[in-house]
């Protein structure tokens, strides 16, 4: 057990677990002890540091959203538009690649977010739904993509496909024998989603075989 003196460190270790557990099994089916046991702290401590159960929780929801808007922060400008690299696919997954360990509990728990109905969820929802349409914005004005007929519904397109990597971090592991979620797989990840954008699906038609 951590003494009173490496509170900072208790504190982030409880969050850390918390953030893991309510990812995993949802917070409802979580308690103090088995949070407290993952951290290695007393019960007792983590009533300290957040006061309840739902303290933690809610400390667990502020401390992700700020977190992501921060990575969000990374993808636009001052002025509101997205910055783009021509080697990188600008997206929320990739920022997620830098910046966070491969163990890090946090894409789960932005996953949970996302899926709940929770007020948390819908406000990082349209956060990141705004970055998606200043990116489109963005990418038109420097000619670099075309916004289409409805370019709401593209910006949504766009961050579906983005989200897609965290909602279903595990079964593209499991397809393609890399997590996605990882510098090797964004390595195989970001050339096809690039080449995608830029070409799209259409194949280009075959000349026809002799004597056909």
């Amino acid at each position: 057990m951590r003494s009173a003196s490496e509170d900072r460190t208790a504190r982030a270790a409880i969050r850390d677990e918390a953030l893991r557990l309510f990812a995993a099994h949802g917070p409802d089916k979580v308690t103090v002890r088995q949070i407290a046991t993952a951290a290695e702290v007393s019960p007792g401590l983590v009533v300290h540091h957040f006061g309840s159960k739902d303290g933690l929780r809610a400390e667990c929801d502020r401390w992700a959203v700020e977190t992501f808007e921060n990575l969000l922060g990374e993808l636009t400008r001052e002025d509101g538009g997205a910055t783009w690299a021509p080697e990188s696919t600008g997206s929320l997954h990739e920022a997620l690649v830098r910046h966070l360990p491969a163990d890090s509990p946090l894409p789960g728990y932005l996953r949970r977010l996302l899926l709940s109905d929770e007020e948390a969820g819908r406000l990082l929802f349209r956060r990141l739904y705004a970055v998606s349409r200043a990116a489109l914005d963005d990418l038109a004005r420097a000619g670099r993509a075309e916004p289409g007929p409805d370019p709401a519904v593209r910006a949504a397109l766009l961050l579906a496909n983005d989200l897609a990597v965290l909602l279903l971090r595990e079964h593209l592991a499991d397809v393609l024998g890399v997590d996605p979620l990882t510098r090797e797989g964004m390595a195989r990840w970001a050339p096809e989603v690039l080449d995608l954008y830029a070409v799209g699906l259409g194949a280009t038609p075959r000349a026809p075989e002799e004597g056909a």
